[in-house]
């Protein structure tokens, strides 16, 4: 769930077209206006037919829009009052029919005449998809879709999964978090348009028998969250990532390892690939020289098993010093000396900036705070969600490619 107050200050025009998917509409609602936007909803008569005004009403606090003939508006014109103030038009659910208009230009109804008339340059439309499979995938869709993208509407979805009549494919309308969350994305600064961005987030496991391992705290939150917040602001993002139960953020490609090795492995051919590396994840240090086969028992009065242990690839290292290898991220998780132990390792990896935390105050966290540790000094990001550090960080990281580059 976005933190609130993501949208704050924001006024999105919500349009329903009919379609089933008009249920989600309201709890989509409820979200945009936790989140501090305010909602406009304008129905067209089909999304009357599946959930009612007064639902709405009740969930954005304004009055529902319906006909172009609405009188309450000074001068009759809903379809130009409506468009000028929204930071963005959302229509969800859009219907076959709706995408349609949209993609010829028809506009006999309120929300089809306010998508026209709005100022493109300043007031964006997207355009969540709901419908049938065979709707969807009908090459008249096909073709209407493709005309709105290239009109210069966003298409959100559509999902692909169980649909109302029974049939199982394409064509769902994405849930109200997701909406939520390609919003929240849709506004942020696209500061990474055309970069690609690798990243390694978690923890690894170094199995000691089939049953036990060595392994650490990361819970790969900050790891996940800086993935969220490149793709966001434009990037391609590749996420490698250790045993953690978290979900891949949108748009994120995402390649699940389970040991330092197979980390590396992952990491390696697709680095010289990337213009960024950011290596978040916790990378155990050593590993078992040989895992057992069976489970090692426990037996009464014999001393505990020695285990040999061998050092681990440097995988962050080992990027750096690629030839025109990418712009080098290091995160340093330290119990003490937090500043020392950054700057030390900087050095060490050979890497232009490291990102400093106290681990044992943030495994498993939320917030966090973190220091950046360059050739010119320290600079703190203060404590904060992980998503808000995340942003920063990127922020901070575009803004320090130019110099890379050159």
């Amino acid at each position: 769930m976005i933190e609130s107050n993501e949208l704050a200050g924001r006024h999105i025009v919500l349009g329903l077209s009919g379609g089933i998917a008009c249920y989600k509409a309201a709890e989509l609602t409820r979200r945009l206006v936790k989140a501090g936007a305010t909602v406009q909803v304008v129905m067209t008569d089909a999304a009357m037919q599946f959930i009612t005004p007064v639902t709405m009403q009740a969930l954005s606090d304004r009055a529902v829009v319906t006909s172009q003939w609405d009188a309450r508006e000074p001068n009759n014109m809903a379809h130009i009052n409506l468009s000028r103030g929204a930071d963005a038009i959302v229509v969800a659910p859009a219907s076959a029919d709706f995408i349609a208009k949209l993609a010829h230009g028809a506009a006999d109804d309120l929300l089809a005449l306010l998508c026209i008339a709005r100022p493109i340059e300043r007031c964006p439309l997207l355009v969540a998809p709901a419908m049938n499979r065979e709707m969807w995938a009908h090459p008249a869709t096909q073709r209407n879709a493709a005309q709105v993208r290239a009109d210069g509407a966003l298409l959100l979805g559509p999902d692909s999964g169980d649909q109302a009549c029974g049939e199982v494919g394409d064509g769902r309308m994405l849930e109200p978090e997701a909406l939520l969350d390609e919003l929240v994305a849709f506004f942020q600064p696209k500061c990474l348009v055309g970069r690609r961005v690798l990243i390694t987030a978690g923890p690894t496991f170094e199995p000691v028998d089939p049953v036990r391992g060595i392994t650490n705290l990361s819970s790969g939150k900050m790891g996940f969250a800086i993935a969220r917040a490149a793709a966001e602001a434009g990037a391609a993002v590749t996420l490698v990532a250790g045993p953690v139960h978290l979900p891949t953020p949108r748009g994120v490609r995402r390649i699940d390892v389970t040991t330092a090795q197979q980390m590396h492995a992952a990491v390696l051919p697709l680095a010289a690939r990337h213009g960024v590396f950011i290596a978040t994840a916790a990378v155990a240090d050593w590993r078992p020289a040989a895992a057992s086969e069976r489970k090692v028992k426990k037996r009464a009065g014999e001393p505990a098993p020695a285990i040999q242990m061998v050092e681990n690839p440097d995988i962050l290292a080992e990027v750096a010093r690629l030839p025109d290898g990418p712009y080098c991220v290091g995160f340093a998780a330290e119990s003490h000396d937090l500043i020392a132990n950054a700057r030390a390792k900087r050095v060490r990896k050979g890497v232009p900036l490291i990102v400093a935390n106290l681990g044992p105050a943030t495994f498993g966290r939320d917030d966090n705070a973190l220091t950046l540790v360059d050739a010119q000094g320290e600079h703190e990001l203060p404590r904060a969600d992980k998503l808000t550090l995340a942003r920063a960080l990127i922020a901070e990281i575009a803004e320090r490619l130019p110099a890379f580059a050159a």
